[in-house]
């Protein structure tokens, strides 16, 4: 583990780190949640960095031996200060580059700023564009800016008995991993596995950050939504459900009840964490009638320009690996 340096917030509290963070990643929970994963993680005055190493330094061989790269993701708006000390602390931290998406929206200003420091573009992790949706609105407000066939199977869902409620029990929890499960075996996307899942949700659920929803029919849970709360925002970013009972719309009455449960904790945004168009679960989420925000994207403050560009040949390399072992090995989780 790197020494620590004076650039680095052991002396911060968590009282202090989350005064700023401006999204729930950017949490000193998180970071614990991080940490307990695995990483090093590197709380700054800017925000919270996790470092993470790379394939040849896990084999303890090869030209990237002994450096590692950082993620400071959904911190605040890049300033030219920032940009100065983050690159002291890649030094200090022997970083081959530290990979920055802001939580601020698009911006030419700091784009041009960016480009001025040398900061290059770099692989996206999160979407470069979400949807919001304006809890401040009325439900009749809402309600009108939703598709007719949302507001159809919102209505069909109710009339079909499921029922929507917080459940936050081991039991429920248990019940989102099998139906998390079960939606990675049938959709076939790449996923964060179960320890992931309960450590995280160990951490957040215990400072009332993370909740569980979770869609009854006679009983029986069919689909469960973690949500994030954190200051103004609400958060969508885990989901599953029960392929089984999708003629129930389940997940339409979710998604209108996250709403009304953001409403009631008078909270101003709800954040969908994500938009990939063309995809189902975009085109799902396009039905509420959310604003499309663009974010600033995805950079690379390059630490040591050597390794950095060495590096993204590597990492494509092993990308295409992967993309092609996909076609041959399902997903687990």
């Amino acid at each position: 583990m790197a020494k620590a340096t004076k650039s680095q917030t052991s002396k911060l509290a968590s009282k202090d780190v989350n005064k700023t963070a401006t999204h729930p990643i950017q949490t000193w929970e998180w970071g614990e949640f991080r940490r307990e994963w695995g990483n090093e993680v590197l709380h700054t005055k800017h925000g919270l960095l996790t470092v993470h190493r790379t394939l040849a330094s896990i084999r303890r061989s090869g030209p990237f031996t002994g450096h590692r790269l950082a993620m400071f993701l959904k911190g605040p708006k890049p300033t030219k200060r920032m940009l100065d000390d983050l690159k002291k602390i890649g030094k200090e931290n022997n970083l081959i580059f530290i990979k920055l998406e802001p939580n601020t929206k698009k911006s030419n200003r700091v784009i041009k700023l960016l480009r001025k420091e040398g900061v290059a573009r770099g692989k996206t992790l999160f979407t470069p564009t979400s949807f919001w949706i304006d809890l401040t609105k009325s439900e009749d407000e809402l309600l009108k800016s939703f598709h007719p066939k949302t507001r159809y199977n919102i209505r069909l869902a109710e009339k079909k008995g499921v029922k929507i409620e917080e459940d936050n029990s081991s039991k429920a929890f248990d019940k989102y991993i099998d139906l998390m499960r079960r939606t990675v075996a049938h959709q076939g996307f790449y996923a964060h596995n179960e320890r992931y899942h309960r450590l995280m949700w160990k951490i957040l659920k215990d400072v009332g950050v993370a909740h569980l929803l979770v869609a009854k029919h006679k009983g029986k849970i069919i689909a469960a939504w973690i949500l994030f709360r954190w200051k103004n925002f609400l958060y969508y970013p885990y989901g599953a459900s029960d392929e089984r009972y999708r003629n129930l719309m389940a997940n339409n009455l979710m998604m209108w009840e996250a709403i009304k449960f953001g409403k009631r904790h008078k909270l101003t945004t709800f954040d969908l964490w994500g938009r990939e168009p063309g995809r189902g679960f975009t085109r799902f989420k396009e039905g509420y009638g959310p604003e499309v925000i663009e974010f600033l994207g995805t950079w690379d403050l390059i630490i040591n320009k050597k390794l950095y560009y060495l590096y993204r040949v590597a990492d494509s390399l092993r990308w295409l690996l992967l993309r092609t072992k996909s076609r041959f090995t399902k997903p687990s989780f």
